[in-house]
């Protein structure tokens, strides 16, 4: 079993995958208890050979690894990519391109939402991968030979996938959708984590501006906090804390130690005057300066008709194409659709229109409509139909 450990071994096993024309990689990390991933393994595999590198190692240096990854002459194929590119992002400001990523690949060619590897790895190569190590603490060492089997079968069954996946892509010409999706794993936007913009990935209906920029504050606050002392968000705060919080707004310490969760010596600490400074900002922002809600996406009055006729055109073009639905459009989308013909969603733009969003709009205006005969649906073009009458 390869384990590489040191960086002299590193190099020469990158040496040999510098001459692929695709490696296959994936990553071990833990994140259970800090808010950066911690990076321990690191599986790589090239046309007819595998190793894993213990990037925990004292004698190891990542270097001749991650000059491999910038090599645009090599494609690098993960499953699932959106974390492990995270982690080479955070390790080192840059992601490895290009890349293609065979979760995605399997959507378009129809295998269905966000297919497992282990589902992958049997309906395509008729293997089973051996998920007994799946919570195995990554940190700790030694490794036994169990885990780096394992570790390696996630690599190992990859290029199979990745080469017939390929082949499927090139014979339906689809080659151009995964490219799209493929530009966006590998943005640095993606990846990211902007403190300031950390309030928009909470879940809150209200729409008072006020209690929105409290909101953003406390967020903000509380991400600057995880990120510098490498915990948790929910280690600092609760999501539900900064709801309670930004609901009362807070401006004493004895005021903060009735909020949900926040004791007393909380309250009067470190923590409690920071979050109370948070709040302050918040309360003396002039109006002008008060964040706009997020766009709902919500559907008109009444549209709910409107909205499940087109959930079923969007599982029969679906079905026609044989490409997943999550990949086209989701609930919000369809509702941002149903309340404007320009709405900013992906099932309106490039391919997505081409197979779903024209049809879409021409659903809403009455030019097509769906026909259903026996058990079979079809897409009826009524302007057709009445030249033809």
């Amino acid at each position: 079993m390869s384990l590489i450990t040191e960086t002299a071994e590193l190099e020469v096993l990158c040496g040999r995958l510098a001459k692929a024309d695709f490696i296959t990689l994936d990553t071990e990390f833990l994140r259970d208890s800090t808010y950066w991933p911690k990076l321990c393994l690191v599986q790589v595999a090239g046309s007819d050979h595998e190793a894993a590198i213990d990037a925990l190692s004292p004698k190891l240096d990542l270097a001749p690894l991650l000059a491999l990854f910038d090599d645009p002459k090599i494609l690098k194929v993960l499953h699932s990519a959106r974390q492990d590119m995270e982690i080479f992002f955070h390790l080192t400001g840059r992601l490895p391109a290009p890349i293609f990523d065979t979760q995605v690949a399997a959507m378009v060619c129809g295998f269905g939402e966000s297919v497992g590897y282990d589902t992958l790895v049997r309906k395509m190569t008729g293997a089973h991968v051996d998920k007994s190590s799946r919570f195995t603490d990554w940190s700790r060492r030694p490794l036994a030979e169990r885990q780096l089997n394992y570790a390696l079968a996630d690599v190992t069954h990859l290029r199979k996938i990745y080469r017939k996946l390929a082949a499927r892509l090139a014979k339906s010409g689809r080659a151009a959708w995964l490219e799209e999706e493929m530009a966006v794993l590998t943005s640095p936007e993606t990846y990211r984590l902007e403190p300031e913009n950390a309030w928009r990935r909470l879940k809150t209906r209200s729409n008072d501006r006020r209690y929105l920029a409290v909101l953003r504050a406390l967020a903000t606050w509380r991400e600057e906090e995880a990120q510098q002392r490498d915990v948790p968000r929910g280690r600092v705060l609760r999501d539900e804390q900064l709801f309670d919080i930004a609901a009362h707004r807070p401006t004493s310490d004895a005021e903060l130690a009735r909020s949900r969760g926040v004791s007393k010596d909380m309250a009067r600490g470190r923590l409690g005057r920071a979050i109370l400074e948070a709040v302050g900002r918040a309360l003396a922002l002039p109006d002008t300066e008060l964040p706009t809600p997020p766009p709902k996406g919500s559907a008109p009055n009444g549209a709910g008709p409107l909205i499940d006729l087109l959930k079923v055109l969007l599982k029969l073009r679906c079905d026609e194409h044989d490409v997943a639905q999550k990949l086209i459009a989701n609930s919000a989308d369809l509702d941002q659709i149903a309340a404007s013909d320009k709405a900013d969603v992906m099932a309106l733009k490039g391919w997505r229109y081409e197979i779903f969003g024209r049809d879409a709009l021409a659903l809403k205006r009455g030019a097509v409509a769906l026909s259903a005969r026996g058990n079979k649906v079809r897409l009826v073009n009524l302007k057709e139909r009445e030249e033809a009458g």
